[in-house]
């Protein structure tokens, strides 16, 4: 039984409203903004501080420094990296809150991740939205971006994504063999969670009846 869905998503798809939406008809808890909020009380800073580094990995200047830092201080200093907010320091505080949400069961899951963390639970349901870029443009200006920074943002963070997912789990990203439906949010919201909804709800029964 699917007791976790996770929407995995392109920038400007609609992920976060069809996941709200999805999480009401199901009576589940989101996990999308919340999530950030968690991993910043375990990493005692701001959220917006950490949603500045969710899904991004650090600049490579500051990778390589952090290599040298450990090599020339081996044994001779001691480095508190529980102090340190780095991309690797939030990648270990969002598995552990997303593991955790995940044990309750009955929640919506938002990417950071989530989808190649919780990989290997038979309740996990997972859905990858895409749209086209002029949908996904249109998207962002009608939530009030400009037309500027909805190009920069389009344009951008899906490659901060696809960097971030190879860097921290050697993979392509969409990994498709991760998903269990990709799906086009130009068939509207309402729609895209009425298919989410409708296609998790047959796999239950499949695998009710596989059971019997």
């Amino acid at each position: 039984m699917k007791r976790i869905l996770v929407i995995e998503r392109e920038y400007g798809a609609g992920g976060s409203v069809i996941a709200e939406k999805a999480a009401k008809r199901l009576g589940w808890k989101l996990f999308d903004h919340s999530l950030t909020e968690e991993v910043a009380k375990l990493a005692r800073a701001r959220p917006e501080v950490c949603a500045k580094c969710e899904e991004r990995v650090d600049p490579w200047m500051y990778r390589l420094s952090k290599i040298f830092y450990h090599g020339s201080h081996e044994r001779h200093a001691r480095l508190e990296d529980s102090n340190i907010l780095d991309a690797d320091r939030l990648v270990c505080l969002a598995q552990k809150v997303i593991e955790d949400v995940a044990k309750a069961g009955h929640c919506v899951i938002v990417g950071r991740g989530a989808a190649y963390y919780l990989r290997e639970r038979a309740d996990t349901y997972c859905v990858f939205l895409y749209a086209s870029r002029e949908l996904k443009f249109r998207r962002e200006v009608s939530e009030g971006k400009s037309e500027a920074e909805a190009i920069e943002s389009v344009d951008t963070v899906d490659l901060e994504r696809a960097e971030f997912v190879k860097h921290y789990f050697g993979a392509e990203w969409p990994n498709r063999h991760l998903f269990h439906a990709m799906l086009n949010t130009a068939m509207g919201d309402d729609a895209t969670v009425d298919t989410i909804l409708g296609l998790m709800e047959a796999a239950n029964k499949r695998e009710a009846a596989g059971k019997s």
